[in-house]
């Protein structure tokens, strides 16, 4: 199985399509997604909450297999369940995204916890798959985020029992490391890698794509789904 996430930035031509179609993804954890876009074979579920006048949704979770729509457990969340699996594509929150909805704290710490927390609850106790732009590298240099907010999420993932192989891949900006992730629970053996969005010299996006790939029999093993008891 294999999965991408990619923060599109409100853009979208037939370059980001091409690109989309040609990774070959099974779901795509997509974040700043454009109302209306869609790709021929896959089924779109998106958070209810747009940004940026309406246009676009905060996230949005496509998959070739029929998926199951999930009540967002955030504002800034999509999340569907795909043969027994819950996806869960996320935006959270960068140090200057204030506190108008849907985010909620007068910190960047207290809305960050309030967000993980609130995805956390919501999400059923299932084999899980969670994603997106988190803002937050995961190791190394903090650049948009913050350490205790980082903290926060990867207490996050502990208590979840959940491993994000994206946390050792580069940044676009060169000595940063990743804030766009695709975390799975950690008894799956599974390989990351990045790919750029620069396409004949022009960034399709400000994030470059990232993808997990293991075996789905993996993911639904009884092992996996009990890893938490």
């Amino acid at each position: 199985m294999k999965i991408g996430t990619w923060n599109l930035a409100g853009r979208w031509d037939a370059r980001h399509r091409s690109l989309l179609e040609g990774m070959d993804c099974d779901v795509w954890l997509l974040t700043e997604l454009r109302d209306g876009v869609a790709l021929d074979g896959y089924a779109a579920h998106r958070s209810q909450a747009h940004m940026r006048r309406n246009a676009v949704r905060f996230a949005c979770v496509l998959s070739r297999a029929p998926s199951e729509p999930l009540t967002d457990p955030h504002g800034a969340s999509a999340a569907a369940r795909v043969r027994g699996v819950v996806f869960c594509s996320s935006i959270l929150p960068w140090r200057a995204c204030g506190s108008e909805a849907p985010w909620s704290g007068s910190t960047h710490l207290a809305r960050t916890t309030a967000a993980v927390d609130a995805i956390m609850a919501a999400l059923p106790d299932a084999p899980l798959m969670w994603g997106g732009d988190w803002n937050h590298a995961l190791a190394g240099r903090e650049y948009s985020g913050s350490g205790a907010a980082r903290a926060r999420i990867q207490d996050a993932l502990d208590a979840r029992q959940l491993r994000a192989p994206t946390k050792d891949l580069p940044h676009r900006i060169p000595e940063l490391l990743s804030i766009d992730h695709i975390a799975l629970p950690v008894g799956v053996p599974a390989t990351a890698s990045r790919v750029s969005a620069v396409v004949d010299r022009v960034a399709l996006s400000d994030h470059d794509i990232y993808v997990v790939e293991c075996a789905e029999a993996d993911l639904t093993a009884p092992r996996v789904a009990n890893l938490r008891g």
